[in-house]
């Protein structure tokens, strides 16, 4: 079977969000949105894009304030404007699809589980990797963020930029990962490079502030889950440290046929257990009917 040819594209929006994206498979076949998560982009999912382009169309943006999109000046980085962002990116698509698959990471729960909320009828089916929407899963990671959630002080704002670092970047893909040797060294450095641009730091500690109003939004996501019993698999990686195995169980509360995977490796999961990921999702939405 040939490998699918992936392209990088970008696409300017009416409101000045000029989205990078990486797409393959045909136009007309069912859709997968991947959306990343902190401090990744999509380049993420280039090895994953391949794996399941032979039968599905795919689509990953770059979200506000990561990798190589940009937004106008002003552009304010609340997660309720990364989800219209993204959402108006999916309508201004060439053939843009009325019904997809999301893929959600990290952060990106808080994108795409706002885009089932304002469309529910347009989400076929929903792959957490990593990807809470529980407070259990929130560790110990956490607790410098609730602090400064707590205070809103610039002290408090400050102690938070440590995240920032290299050694904290590295340590989401190499902690708890037993494949260290399979993490490829561009992944981490293309984040670092992009967290240390002018601003970067500033916009992402706007996002981690407002991470609140997505914790605010979950009694709404589990009625969504409970109405709908959208099928959602959930590989999630057991060693990671930012979002514990109990946020992945904790699905099964609202979605009792919810399909829970848990790999033997870290947060960044599709960066070592790429083929293992994709196997599990074609065969899930082969016996979904994605």
């Amino acid at each position: 079977m040939s490998v699918p040819a992936v392209s990088t594209n970008y696409l300017t929006l009416p409101t000045g969000e000029k989205i990078f994206y990486r797409t393959s498979g045909e136009k007309n076949s069912s859709t997968i949105l991947l959306l990343h998560g902190f401090p990744s982009s999509s380049h993420h999912y280039r090895n994953l894009i391949p794996l399941l382009a032979h039968k599905y169309r795919v689509i990953a943006p770059d979200l506000p304030g990561y990798g190589f999109t940009t937004v106008p000046e002003g552009y304010k980085f609340i997660f309720q404007n990364l989800t219209d962002t993204i959402k108006t990116f999916i309508g201004a698509l060439p053939n843009p699809p009325k019904r997809y698959a999301i893929y959600l990471l990290s952060f990106g729960a808080a994108v795409g589980f706002g885009l089932a909320l304002s469309d529910p009828s347009s989400i076929t089916g929903i792959v957490s990797q990593n990807a809470n929407a529980y407070e259990e899963g929130l560790t110990a990671f956490w607790d410098p963020i609730r602090t400064y959630w707590h205070s809103g002080t610039k002290k408090d704002r400050d102690n938070l930029r440590f995240l920032f670092t290299i050694e904290t970047t590295k340590t989401q893909y190499f902690s708890g990962s037993p494949h260290p040797d399979a993490i490829a060294p561009e992944s981490y450095t293309l984040d670092q490079l992009c967290l240390d641009r002018p601003g970067s730091q500033e916009n992402q500690l706007d996002l981690f502030y407002d991470y609140p109003t997505y914790l605010a939004l979950l009694p709404k996501i589990h009625e969504y889950f409970r109405m709908k019993q959208v099928p959602l698999l959930a590989v999630w990686g057991r060693n990671d440290p930012v979002f514990a195995t109990a946020g992945a169980e904790a699905y099964k509360k609202d979605l009792p046929n919810a399909e829970v995977h848990l790999l033997d490796t870290s947060h960044f999961a599709a960066e070592t257990n790429t083929k293992e990921i994709a196997d599990l999702m074609l065969d899930f939405f082969e016996r979904h009917q994605l």
